[in-house]
């Protein structure tokens, strides 16, 4: 059978695939400890939870702990178990995600929850948090355990957070910066900051990393903010206008309803808070951001929050890890384009 390579992306890889490429061989060993720990008698649970994690992403929260411990000095092996832990922690909230949600499809291919229901997906993202935590115990260092339960409850606080707030069009910008740190930046912050951790490095380099990951994953999440609205089907993994469908109040929309006209913010109330919705609403929606410049500005507010990264990685000296990881920000903030 004849194999179709992507010269581009052969002659120009991506920062994630040069990343990927500095820790390729901590990456493999992590995901076959992946494989391996997601493994269970109940054969329900590595089919569920193994077809969310097949269903690929670039692994990139787990390659920041492999990445930033590489980067540390750090010479064992403690990042491989713990890269996994983060990666179960990170696919039981996609799981749960997709069921609150109710979404169909997750990175392009159907949701664990359309195939097997809810109740299966919410017990097997529940199985793979008790595996991350078996895992942090077999680690046994009190500063791992502190840095993960710690990100742990956070995400769960985020998620109830985010129900608090959604179809509410009176949330302010400050109040959704809550919701995305909780949510989605914390797990970035946890990543990065083991890598200082378990190379025992001293607290002032835990906390760069830690502000590195955590202005990461709010940038990362504006940009997906922006996706919604404006990404190919494809590229983004579900459908283009899914956040708008199920009113979910995101920067742009925060943006466009508090420059908008009465009339403007009747329509977002409608839309977004009431969910009735007509046909030309999305279209009107794209027409309002773009008329108050929402996209482009929730785009600044990403690499301002980029800025605050790159500025804490300045502690460290550089190397092949410290530019992969500034390129690997910069292309999380430029996907945009």
């Amino acid at each position: 059978m004849g194999v179709v390579v992507n010269l581009d992306e052969e002659r120009n890889p991506s920062p994630l695939d040069r990343l990927a490429k500095l820790v390729e061989k901590d990456l493999l060993a992590a995901n076959e400890a992946i494989v391996d720990r997601m493994h269970s008698p109940v054969s329900l649970i590595p089919q569920l939870a193994g077809h969310i994690i097949a269903a690929g992403g670039k692994r990139l929260r787990p390659m920041l702990t492999l990445a930033t411990t590489r980067m540390c000095g750090y010479t064992g092996d403690r990042h491989i178990l713990l890269s996994a832990c983060i990666e179960f922690i990170h696919t039981a909230t996609l799981l749960h995600d997709d069921v609150v949600d109710e979404s169909d499809l997750r990175r392009g291919e159907a949701s664990a929850n359309s195939l097997w229901g809810n109740k299966p997906s919410v017990l097997v993202g529940d199985f793979l948090f008790t595996r991350s935590f078996s895992l942090m115990v077999e680690d046994g260092h009190l500063d791992v355990l502190r840095v993960l339960s710690q990100a742990s409850a956070t995400l769960a606080e985020g998620e109830v957070l985010q129900l608090v707030t959604a179809n509410d069009t009176e949330t302010n910008e400050t109040a959704y910066l809550e919701v995305i740190k909780a949510k989605t930046a914390e797990l970035f912050a946890a990543a990065a900051e083991l890598g200082a951790v378990v190379a025992d490095r001293p607290k002032a380099e835990q906390d760069a990393l830690r502000a590195y990951g955590m202005n990461l994953g709010i940038a990362f999440q504006l940009i997906d903010d922006v996706l919604d609205f404006s990404a190919k089907e494809e590229a983004l993994g579900k459908a283009v206008g899914d956040d708008f469908r199920e009113g979910k109040i995101t920067l742009p929309i925060i943006l466009a309803f508090a420059r908008g006209t009465d009339e403007e913010r009747d329509f977002w109330r409608r839309t977004m808070e009431q969910l009735d919705q007509k046909d030309g609403d999305l279209e009107y929606a794209h027409k309002l951001l773009a008329n108050h410049q929402a996209l482009d500005d929730t785009v600044e507010r990403a690499r301002h929050y980029g800025a605050i990264a790159k500025d804490a990685m300045g502690i460290f000296p550089d190397s092949d890890i410290k530019t992969a990881l500034i390129d690997t920000l910069d292309f999380c903030i430029e996907r945009a384009y």
